[in-house]
């Protein structure tokens, strides 16, 4: 972590109003980029996690899923995970997973 100690009136004596607007402006910017980038990875994480459960609720309820259900399974978009997590609690056996899926799918060629 680094720090950056100026004392305003020397720097307006030095450097003037305009070197205190530059810093201004330039640690506003350094602010929200890093503020976004936080944002994007927190998103990211919980996506992550999301994704994660539903497959481990999944496996819980039905069983082991093979690679290729499971491959669409992370395909699914956070809202399609959301939904199949509350779905996969009627789930009784793979085959349930495999028809949400396919409706899910003809839903968007639709």
């Amino acid at each position: 972590m680094w720090g950056v100690k100026i004392e305003v009136g020397e720097v307006e004596n030095f450097f003037g109003q305009e070197i205190i607007m530059a810093f201004s402006q330039a640690f506003l910017d350094w602010e929200q980029a890093t503020e976004a980038k936080g944002q994007a990875r927190g998103i990211a994480i919980g996506q992550q996690q999301t994704r994660s459960l539903v497959i481990r609720l999944l496996a819980r309820r039905i069983g082991i899923l093979p690679a290729e259900l499971r491959s669409q399974v992370e395909q699914l978009s956070v809202i399609q995970l959301e939904s199949l997590g509350e779905a996969l609690l009627d789930f009784e056996q793979l085959s349930d997973l495999t028809i949400w899926l396919d409706e899910r799918s003809s839903d968007t060629l639709q």
